[in-house]
């Protein structure tokens, strides 16, 4: 399933993503930072960043991915993105 883009770096999504567990799916969200929107057409990807605690995690998300249920834009980073990679949200201690 192709998902339309509608988000841009800086934005907060959700990502509803099916986990197949056994016999059994769920529905697993994923909720952080939007850092990158790369490639084009059919290889297009984004990658999404959060922070638990004091871990940073980041997941590479294939926009044609049957696995991926919908994405859900929650909003935007309080200060104002002029990049297109935001690289130097890794550095920050709290983002």
């Amino acid at each position: 399933m192709i998902i339309s883009i509608n988000f841009v770096p800086g934005d907060i999504v959700r990502v509803h993503q099916k986990i197949k567990e056994g016999e059994k799916t769920r529905i697993q969200i994923f909720e952080g930072v939007v850092i990158k929107i790369k490639g084009r057409d059919v290889n297009k990807s984004f990658t999404v960043r959060k922070t638990v605690g004091s871990v940073a995690v980041e997941r590479i998300f294939p926009v044609n991915t049957p696995n991926i249920e919908k994405v859900e834009v929650k909003g935007h980073l309080k200060e104002k993105v002029r990049r297109a990679k935001l690289y130097y949200l890794r550095e920050k201690k709290n983002n």
